[in-house]
């Protein structure tokens, strides 16, 4: 994902039969293959958003992205997280630089804010004050740890624009939430593109929840 980050889907255990199956149990039953009732079914439980089948399968991500994300990402507080610790290794000199088009400016009112893009002379000026201060933090961090200063401290003069990697294991429905709320046009922009890549990996293996997921509002049942 260039220079904001990785992500990599690391394992899976989902598919549309995770879903099927979990529902049918109310019943003792189970299908080996899906089958047009069963795509049926997905629908009407995502319509009814009845939740709970579509929480029986796992997805686990490896992300590496910049901590003011990873810090909207841990909002969501669904699924499991493992972080990077920043007390027991170095940090790398690794931080997001933003493309000239990528620097923007705000108007309006917390909530309701309208970005729109720097011109091209304002935003490359900010890119060279941005890499500025990454030097000056990334040397100043090498500089406490050369003089012995214990990781866990030296790492409080780091920016968040630094890139730290975790593990995410989520279950299909709290997958839909993250990206319902992720992938709208008012999310911040760097998250938004990793909660793209997160629903490609979604759409590439439950198709027929995606789907319906879609075609029922994009909500989390």
């Amino acid at each position: 994902m260039s220079d904001i980050g990785m992500l990599r889907l690391d394992a899976v255990m989902a598919d549309d039969l995770s879903v099927v199956n979990s529902a049918r149990i109310s019943f003792a039953k189970r299908v080996e293959e899906l089958g047009e009732a069963d795509i049926n079914l997905i629908n009407y439980l995502m319509r009814e958003r009845h939740g709970t089948p579509f929480e029986h399968n796992a997805f686990r991500f490896h992300v590496r992205c910049p901590i003011f994300v990873a810090r909207e990402w841990f909002r969501h507080r669904i699924g499991s997280f493992n972080e990077f610790s920043g007390r027991y290794s170095e940090f790398t000199q690794d931080a997001y630089i933003p493309e000239p088009q990528d620097v923007r400016t705000q108007t309006g009112k917390p909530g309701d804010y309208i970005y729109e893009p720097l011109e091209e002379e304002a935003a490359n000026q900010a890119i060279k004050q941005i890499t500025k201060a990454y030097d000056t933090a990334f040397e100043t961090y090498r500089e406490l740890l050369s003089h012995n200063v214990a990781k866990e401290l030296a790492r409080i003069v780091l920016p968040v624009g630094a890139h730290t990697e975790f593990y995410w294991t989520v279950n299909a429905r709290s997958l839909m939430n993250f990206i319902s709320l992720r992938t709208a046009e008012n999310a911040q922009r760097e998250i938004r593109a990793f909660a793209v890549g997160v629903e490609e990996h979604f759409a590439q293996h439950m198709p027929h929840t995606w789907q319906a997921f879609n075609d029922y509002g994009r909500k989390a049942p």
